[in-house]
């Protein structure tokens, strides 16, 4: 018992000898202005104290904060938790692979080549046009946060395929992939919160939606446009599409899951984003047909419920909410010139400042255009209180800063033709390995497989006709294929089929034990 005692006695001085000397550091920094320099202090000092939880869970959390809108805003940038849990995710996994040789990535050669490949062209671009500065740590040039973006993204996969899922664990870690864009509610409850508890916003930012000028929060239930609802509402749809699918959620007997897929659906027209409507109907349609639904008996009712759902929408489409006809616009249907307006307006400014800039793809093709910018040019052309705004559509903010709202645009004027050409190996390698773990995978995850590779398509889909960009885009399509890698340990191969035994060399001659006809 003597000994029990000591021994804890010890263990007790010793975390109080780490604890108070770190209590009374913090106390004493939190007592000064707090500036970049305190808070990243403080944040060394956490990220210290909870680096033995890093050890142990830092890959759940690797795949939670896929979509995450936490901001870390102690760090330079207020980046997403994506950004340094990809670094500390990697470096762990580096780590151990070091000092564990029996620790192996995920195999998955055909896609870390051409990710590899599209990373040089991103450095080298990158030296060549300005540099990775940024404006959060005070330099003159600006556009480094995209690099940061776009190259941790591309990282990203390599800390995905660090570790394989356990399949008895590939339900849970799809649920935690679509648990961290759910959380985009927080950012429209702004109005609902307690001034008490407002201090959530900056770990979870509000939505900007239905601020005005002044900053001051206007809500209106199907007028404004709740962004973070709509990105929640899109998560549980396509967490139910990925859980049970198409057959399990109208087949199970079940009623409430039908219930949350329609609920979750309708919820995707409060944000009034068109492309999250066609993304949605797209998913849906592409599973419908891979569970080959389509034979079944429930295509009779889809057809018959399509049919009557047109009949009343087209007659009612002008007294839906705002939000909802904003949604549709791209429908021929009857709605108020307001939201037609502005969904019109919208498609226009994209459709200008890309007829501006096709005839400047010539001029990037062998070296792309980068992301760097000085700072006279944020001050003039791009920040709330710039002093000159061009008529050109070219010299748009969002042009200036890369944001063209276009997939291929992105890839083409940021980084040339060799950027294509990466891109396009890219996706030629992740189609190659979604498609064969959805064919020879596990029959036991067979509907998550089918599920990313319906992802995947769509997804290339969205970002050729509807709407991409490069830099959020590259991590997006990592979590599809390095998910497909880690669910499915690697790239699964056809079984192979088992070999005929050899007949014996008699066997032609081989007199019957009985007549071959008898009465």
């Amino acid at each position: 018992m003597t000994n029990i005692n000591s021994t804890a006695l010890f263990r007790s001085l010793i975390v109080y000898a780490v604890c108070v000397p770190l209590a009374i550091m913090v106390g004493w920094t939190l007592t000064n202005p707090l500036d970049y320099q305190s808070l990243g202090f403080i944040g060394v000092l956490v990220a210290i104290l909870i680096f033995p939880l890093l050890m142990r869970w830092h890959y759940p959390l690797l795949v939670f904060s896929w979509g995450a809108p936490v901001s870390v805003f102690f760090l330079p940038g207020r980046p997403d938790l994506f950004i340094p849990v990809v670094a500390v995710s990697l470096t762990i996994s580096v780590v151990e692979r070091i000092l564990n040789r029996e620790k192996h990535f995920v195999p998955a050669t055909a896609v870390r080549l051409p990710l590899l490949a599209l990373l040089a062209v991103v450095v080298f671009t990158a030296e060549m046009t300005g540099g990775f500065g940024l404006k959060s740590m005070g330099s003159s040039v600006y556009g480094g946060k995209k690099y940061a973006t776009l190259i941790l993204g591309i990282l990203s996969f390599f800390a995905l395929t660090a570790h394989p899922i356990p399949k008895k664990h590939a339900n849970f870690y799809i649920t935690l992939f679509f648990a961290g864009p759910f959380l985009n509610l927080v950012g429209d409850l702004y109005p609902l919160i307690p001034s008490p508890l407002q201090f959530i916003f900056m770990v979870l930012p509000m939505s900007d939606r239905g601020m005005d000028e002044m900053g001051n929060i206007q809500v209106e239930l199907g007028v404004t446009r709740m962004f973070g609802i709509a990105t929640a509402a899109s998560a549980v749809y396509y967490w139910m599409l990925a859980r049970h699918g198409i057959r399990d959620i109208f087949l199970s007997g079940k009623p409430w899951r039908p219930l949350v897929l329609g609920i979750s659906f309708v919820l995707i027209f409060l944000g009034g984003f068109r492309s999250a409507l066609i993304g949605a109907l797209i998913l849906f349609g592409m599973i419908f047909y891979l569970e080959k639904m389509h034979r079944t008996a429930i295509m009779l009712a889809f057809v018959l419920f399509g049919f009557m759902g047109g009949a009343l929408l087209v007659p009612m489409a002008a007294h839906l909410p705002y939000t909802f006809q904003r949604s549709l616009a791209w429908l021929p249907l009857d709605i108020t010139p307001a939201a037609r307006m502005d969904a019109e307006g919208s498609t226009q400014w994209r459709l200008n400042m890309w007829q501006s800039l096709l005839p400047e793809i010539p001029k990037y093709l062998l070296l792309g255009k980068g992301y760097s910018f000085s700072a006279k040019t944020f001050s003039d052309s791009m920040g709330r209180n710039a002093t000159f705004k061009s008529i050109d559509a070219a010299e748009d903010p969002w042009a200036l800063s890369s944001d063209f709202h276009s997939g291929p645009l992105s890839v083409v004027i940021s980084f040339g033709i060799w950027g294509v050409l990466a891109w396009l190996w890219y996706w030629a390698a992740g189609f190659w390995v979604v498609w064969r773990n959805y064919h020879y995978g596990d029959p036991a995850i067979r509907h998550l497989n089918m599920f990313l590779f319906a992802s995947f398509v769509s997804k290339c889909f969205a970002f050729l006709f509807i709407f991409g960009g490069i830099v959020d885009d590259v991590g997006g399509f990592a979590g599809i294929i390095g998910l497909s890698v880690a669910l499915n340990h690697g790239v699964m191969r056809p079984k192979p089929k088992p070999k005929a035994s050899p007949a014996p060399a008699n066997a032609r001659f081989a007199i019957p034990v009985r007549p071959a006809f008898q009465r």
